[in-house]
């Protein structure tokens, strides 16, 4: 997941309230403001943060002061009496907020990755001013009239075509976030602004606090039968970290479905810990999101509305690859059938299962995973256990990605210890090209804690730009189990994927070389965004790669040829219950962002079940990945009316993977024409014609449905 800053995500929610007030012609600043760590650049290497300098007491007046330059940056281009062009206009635009940015991309990344009670009351309090900073800007009527200028005479006045390109994006930030409604139109679209930044804040709090409270804690380590000792000693750490000694605590990934439920053999703990998943953010408490949500996606349509669109889906896919909710929602309703006949089928082997065993009961959602891996060692004599000891995580990092990157990229990394992190766990790494020259730098943050929110994502501390002559300074967050003390740190093969994904964000972030920061690095439309990160997962199990790390953490053993072989043979097992739970989430997002404005609150439960029977996607043992109470992408993380991107990303990047097929496969020659072609532009172009000079043409599915088992492969 590409993790999207809410400094002034242009196009989105950025708003104020008439009752905030906006200062055009703010003070000088304090003397005392001019000590604030983010004043001025870090000095450290790259302008990486200096934590040893920031306190949770910087971040108020850091944020203050940066808008109070950064409207005094704006001021001054729309006072310019010079005529509006490119560079007193555009490129101005692009060089002001510097501090802001500062502030807000080290604040982000902390709240999200450690927060404290002190940094959530600052966000509650920074979100609605900090929508009604971006509202300052895209609502300035004389600044949008010099936007439009350049707009309108961009193919005249002597602009490249990438010059010419970000006018247009320009002008249609400014559009999409009501520059062009009336001034009564516009109270209103602030309104509906703030309100959103607040509830979007107050989702991200609850769904945090709900989730670690939905921790299933056990007084018998017998009723974890079937975790493996490290497991078991790791949740015993994990209790006696929350005051509990005495007690095992298995705390909750942000998915649905939750990995110990592969090996738990009690399938009371099974059904406890799947209740305890599935609930989360709908027990009537402090931490119920129901309210919340059903409240965002009736505002959101009257913001659509506001901007002429029939609903927010529209507006939102008006501006990304996809460009109607209909070809989205065609992507995905194609792809069902196969998905959900594959699914029954896998199900009804369960079932079989189950009753030759003489278990009695009819196979339920908590009951998946585990039948699921019982099939899988029936029909291919594979434990997905039996591979977790040659995945330990340092070895997955240096051996596994960095190696892929350096066959595929020429790029190396190394390890340093001198710049501060905000927290033990991270890492921080120098990037060098091929030639032995900086490329940027690489921080990795990989394991859970309570203090994170779920998921795993990528972002930048600082961006990539030839205009600012700044080097990408990017990093991964993680959520993988922390061993116990003194025990390796042993990973799936779903989280050695997900490893990979995030590097690929990761690569993208650090390739970029472009001018201009809007178009930089990954600041792409949602549906290509995942497109690089979803391609690099095809190196965790290339055969070299996977040689190269897949070793023993004791031994240093290769992983044996016959494991080997089984795995590749069972690595497309339960594709129809990944496919339909991926596309269940996305079309209950699309359902979301297709209600038509004017409607009542809606039932969220009730919404949620009729969505799921409509899309015919409604399998009774296959839950959404992620339901509506706690589905962070659609509420608080970027993705709303576009968490369907994965799979369209995935069409992309499948197909580029073709590519590869075809030419030769994992060559230095094929990545460094897909770094040259994609993964240095940003979008700096249409990003449809990006993929299609790189591959020749248009996209095609073909490639995507044999990957995940839906379609037998083409025989030449």
């Amino acid at each position: 997941m590409r993790r999207f800053s809410a400094l002034l995500t242009i196009g989105a929610a950025v708003a104020c309230t008439p009752g905030v007030q906006v200062v055009t012609n703010p003070a000088p600043a304090s003397a005392s403001i001019t000590s604030n760590p983010f004043y001025a650049p870090s000095t450290l290497p790259y302008q990486a943060p200096d934590f040893t300098k920031i306190r949770e007491s910087d971040y108020r007046p850091g944020f203050a002061e940066g808008m109070r330059q950064h409207l005094a940056e704006i001021d001054a281009i729309v006072n310019n009496p010079a005529p509006a062009t490119f560079e007193n206009t555009i490129v101005a635009m692009e060089r002001s907020g510097q501090m802001l940015t500062r502030v807000a991309y080290v604040f982000d990344a902390v709240n999200q990755s450690n927060t404290t009670d002190t940094l959530q009351k600052i966000d509650e309090e920074m979100a609605p001013k900090r929508a009604a900073h971006g509202d300052a800007i895209f609502l300035n009527d004389k600044l949008f009239q010099r936007v439009k200028t350049v707009y309108e005479t961009r193919t005249t006045s002597g602009l490249d075509a990438v010059q010419q390109w970000l006018a247009d994006r320009y002008y249609k930030d400014f559009v999409r976030s009501g520059a062009q409604l009336s001034e009564a139109d516009k109270v209103t679209f602030r309104a509906l602004n703030q309100e959103e930044s607040k509830l979007t804040t107050s989702f991200h709090t609850k769904l945090l606090e709900g989730r670690n409270a939905a921790a299933l804690v056990v007084d018998n380590p017998a009723e974890l039968a079937g975790l493996s000792k490290e497991q078991i000693d790791a949740a015993a750490e994990r209790a006696k970290q929350r005051g509990m000694p005495g007690k095992w605590v298995v705390a909750l990934q942000n998915t649905t479905q939750q990995p110990p439920q592969v090996s738990l053999t009690n399938r009371a703990t099974r059904q406890k810990l799947f209740l305890q998943s599935i609930l989360r953010g709908e027990r009537g408490d402090s931490n119920d999101t129901r309210a919340i949500v059903s409240r965002l996606a009736q505002l959101r349509a009257e913001k659509a509305k506001l901007l002429g669109f029939p609903t927010w889906a529209d507006f939102r896919l008006s501006d990304v690859m996809a460009q109607t909710s209909a070809n989205a929602t065609g992507l995905l309703t194609g792809i069902v059938p196969a998905a959900t006949a594959k699914a029954r089928a896998d199900a009804a082997a369960m079932q079989a299962l189950i009753d030759k065993q003489g278990g009695g009961f009819k196979l339920e959602p908590w009951d998946w995973q585990y039948y699921a891996e019982q099939v899988r060692k029936d029909q291919y004599d594979f434990d997905a256990d039996q591979v977790k000891p040659y995945f330990e995580i340092n070895n997955v990092l240096h051996n596994g990605l960095f190696y892929a990157a350096n066959r595929m990229y020429g790029i190396t990394f190394k390890e340093r210890k001198d710049l501060p992190v905000y927290h033990p766990d991270v890492q921080v790494y120098d990037v060098f090209n091929e030639d032995g020259s900086f490329l940027g730098l690489y921080y990795a943050d990989w394991f859970t804690r309570d203090s994170k929110a779920g998921g795993a994502w990528m972002s930048n501390f600082v961006d990539q730009s030839g205009l600012m002559g700044t080097k990408p300074v990017v990093y991964n967050v993680g959520n993988f189990a922390r061993p116990a003390a003194g025990a390796p740190a042993l990973m799936t093969l779903d989280e050695v994927t997900t490893m990979f994904h995030e590097f690929g964000h990761a690569l993208h972030g650090l390739f970029s070389n472009v001018m201009y920061p809007r178009i930089a690095g990954t600041n792409t439309p949602r549906d290509f965004v995942e497109y690089p990160s979803s391609f690099n997962e095809h190196w965790a199990t290339e055969p070299t790669v996977l040689a190269n790390y897949a070793k023993h953490y004791k031994t240093g053993e290769p992983m044996p040829k016959a494991l080997l072989d089984k795995f590749r043979a069972a690595s497309k097992f339960d594709m129809g219950f990944a496919t339909t739970e991926f596309l269940a989430a996305s079309l209950l997002d699309m359902a979301w962002a297709s209600i038509p404005p004017g409607l009542p609150l809606q039932d969220v439960n009730k919404f949620e079940a009729d969505a799921l029977k409509r899309y015919n996607v409604a399998v009774a043992e296959i839950p959404p990945r992620y339901r509506t109470t706690y589905f962070s992408h659609i509420w608080d993380g970027g993705y709303s009316a576009g968490y369907y991107s994965y799979l369209w990303s995935e069409v992309l990047d499948a197909d580029s993977y073709g590519y590869f097929l075809e030419n030769g496969g994992m060559t230095r020659a094929n990545g460094q024409r897909f770094r040259d072609m994609i993964l240095s532009k940003g979008s700096t172009m249409d990003v449809a014609t990006l993929f299609r000079n790189f591959r020749g043409r248009d996209p095609k599915v073909d490639q995507l449905l044999i990957e995940r088992g839906l379609a037998d492969p083409v025989k030449k």
